[in-house]
């Protein structure tokens, strides 16, 4: 993956900016709603850690990563879900987007592999304070080309998205031969 990552930067820079500073955090549109007042609808209804519900109305419309404030399921593999066109967001996820200087979907695959327990608080239910998320740093590649910055996020993106349908495919398959060998297993 490295020789992969130096054809693309071709010996060019990388700058690391904080989340606070590359972002547009839009937390403030978030807004709960109790499941028995929730209206059922076809947008929907986000969580720290995945869709919760399908409601009517919207909260965000747009390209958005979301991140579990609190109560992500795990803190080694921490909640982050990427969430486009209309979608309603609780308070227990930060809603954050790319700004000029950086690709909203490559911040969603950056942000899939950080370690984000050095900036976690809280004992029992750890949280992601708004104060703190906006430290994360993030590697900005070519910062004085924002136009061959944003080329090389996009190419960066093209190839994970790629990867991970590949993976997926390949997961599938392996389940159906699984299920085929376990069938002739039983026969015998």
């Amino acid at each position: 993956m490295s020789a992969i990552l130096d054809k693309l930067l071709k010996g060019q820079k990388v700058e690391w900016l904080p989340l606070g500073e590359a972002c547009e955090i839009a937390d403030n549109l978030r807004k709960p709603v109790k499941s028995s007042l929730r209206v059922a609808g076809n947008i929907p209804y986000y969580g720290a850690n995945n869709i919760q519900d399908y409601v009517e109305g919207y909260t965000h419309n747009g390209e958005y990563v979301l991140i579990a404030e609190d109560g992500s399921a795990s803190l080694e593999n921490y909640s982050i879900q990427y969430a486009t066109g209309r979608f309603w967001a609780n308070n227990h996820v930060h809603v954050v987007r790319g700004k000029e200087v950086i690709n909203t979907r490559y911040l969603y695959h950056y942000l899939c592999i950080v370690n984000f327990v050095p900036f976690l608080s809280g004992g029992g239910r750890a949280k992601l304070t708004k104060g703190k998320l906006v430290d994360i740093p993030l590697p900005i590649p070519c910062p004085d080309n924002p136009e061959k910055s944003l080329a090389i996020q996009a190419e960066i993106v093209r190839i994970l998205d790629a990867f991970t349908a590949m993976t997926a495919e390949l997961t599938a398959e392996l389940n159906m031969r699984k299920k085929q060998y376990n069938y002739y297993r039983d026969q015998l």
